[in-house]
């Protein structure tokens, strides 16, 4: 298991330079770091001075990728890409083109999105299971049809719907919770209630829908028809023999998305004024920011490799059969 792991992690790490690679290259082809140097100065006539200036202080006055003029191994460390790409594996993340310390950015904008994301990842796999579950067991009967009805009902309503619409019904009409913004402490329940809420119930239908699917297909096969030719109730085949068997593909869907729950909800941190991460995300897309922008990209990456290595290592304790050499 341990050789199994430090394996995956080595090939993380020409995952992790691809993926910068790919975020830099996509970022300089629409802009230039002159061009984020006007956008930063914030003025309709800069000086070359100035630009000058600011892509000196920020270490944008190298080359790209590529530095000609330098000798021996400076061709390739002395460039835009090695300099602000290297430190970002030890998570030196350095300085946002604004001046702001990212790495400060990162811890102060964690707590609001995992007071955001856990409920929903929670209280959202808890829903999902048990919708399902219910589906499965009246299957073939008229529960079953309709609640698979609302399920693609509910995949095809956008996430923003259940936003606008959440916001004007529950905030606006009725006046329960605040329509936007975020307060540190325990104020933050009344919040993040609403967010929390949207994200459980725009999210059903696709969950639903695929844990009937994995319940009934394990449903199907001969440990389930060996369990009842043994005259086990119906509940007991559910939850004591098809819910174990599933929790592979239960496993596999619900620890994927530990990046989310580091990364934040864009949609919903945007809509809702939550100073998460996702909302910093997009403030740095729009200022055209590649500092935020990569470092958020190659945290996402990281903690997305680490919850497929997570997921490995749960197939172990759920199936005995699982093994790697």
């Amino acid at each position: 298991m341990t050789a199994y792991i430090v394996r995956r992690l080595l090939y993380a790490l020409p995952i992790l330079v691809g993926v910068n690679l790919i975020t830099f290259a996509l970022f300089f082809v629409v802009n230039t770091p002159d061009d984020m140097a006007r956008m930063q100065l914030g003025a309709k006539r800069v000086t070359p001075e100035a630009i000058e200036k600011w892509k000196a202080e920020r270490g944008y006055d190298r080359p790209l990728l590529w530095n000609g003029s330098a000798a021996g191994a400076g061709k390739l460390t002395d460039t835009i890409f090695f300099q602000k790409s290297v430190r970002l594996f030890a998570f030196d993340f350095g300085n946002a083109d604004d001046g702001r310390n990212i790495r400060h950015e990162i811890v102060s904008r964690m707590v609001p999105s995992l007071a955001l994301a856990i409920p929903v990842f929670l209280i959202g796999i808890a829903v999902n299971v048990t919708f399902a579950m219910l589906m499965a067991f009246f299957r073939a009967t008229y529960i079953d049809f309709w609640g698979v009805v609302l399920a693609v009902s509910m995949m095809s309503i956008s996430t923003l719907f259940y936003i606008i619409g959440g916001q004007y019904l529950v905030s606006k009409v009725w006046s329960l919770v605040p329509i936007s913004g975020y307060q540190p402490g325990l104020d933050s329940a009344r919040f993040v209630l609403l967010p929390v809420l949207i994200g459980v119930v725009s999210g059903i239908g696709g969950g639903a829908r695929w844990y009937r699917t994995v319940f009934l297909e394990e449903m199907g096969r001969d440990y389930v028809r060996t369990a009842r030719a043994k005259g086990l109730a119906e509940t007991a085949v559910l939850f004591r023999h098809v819910l174990k068997n599933a929790m592979i593909p239960i496993l596999t869907g619900a620890v994927v998305v530990i990046p989310l729950l580091f990364m934040g909800s864009l949609l919903a941190e945007s809509f809702f004024g939550i100073p998460g991460l996702g909302s910093y995300t997009i403030d740095a897309i729009q200022a055209q920011d590649f500092a935020v922008v990569r470092s958020m990209v190659f945290l996402g990456s990281f903690l997305y490799i680490v919850g497929l290595v997570l997921t490995d290592i749960s197939y172990t304790l759920v199936d005995p059969r699982v093994r790697f050499e």
